[in-house]
């Protein structure tokens, strides 16, 4: 068995159906569209032509690219060179806990020095 799915457009000013097409336009920063007769899209292009004529064509604004955060890459230190750390900060004169994690202006002193 087949199904058969058929569209029928209407013109949707008089409701006509012979030679119906979609017509799209914008006007102050919407966009419409109308389905119409020939008829009628040309009566619509006639009384649109003489502003049309007058008007300048706008290029659609291109979406600015995304810029997207660096993420910072975050090194896993081992035991040893965490202890590492906290002597070598603790030797400078810097207050760092024995416990816990260390704070990152720390590491990157440590990191200058070395």
């Amino acid at each position: 068995m087949a199904t058969v799915t058929r569209i029928f457009k209407t013109d949707d000013l008089d409701g006509s159906d012979d030679d119906v097409r979609t017509v799209q336009f914008a006007l102050d920063g919407t966009s419409f569209e109308i389905d119409l007769s020939a008829a009628n899209e040309e009566r619509l292009r006639e009384k649109l032509a003489r502003f049309v004529d007058a008007a300048s064509p706008v290029k659609q604004p291109k979406a600015a690219p995304v810029k997207r955060a660096k993420k910072a890459v975050s090194v896993a230190s081992t035991k040893e060179q965490t202890q590492a750390i906290r002597d070598w900060a603790k030797a400078a004169g810097l207050t760092v806990s024995s416990r816990g994690r260390i704070a990152k202006t720390v590491q990157d002193a440590f990191d200058a020095a070395h």
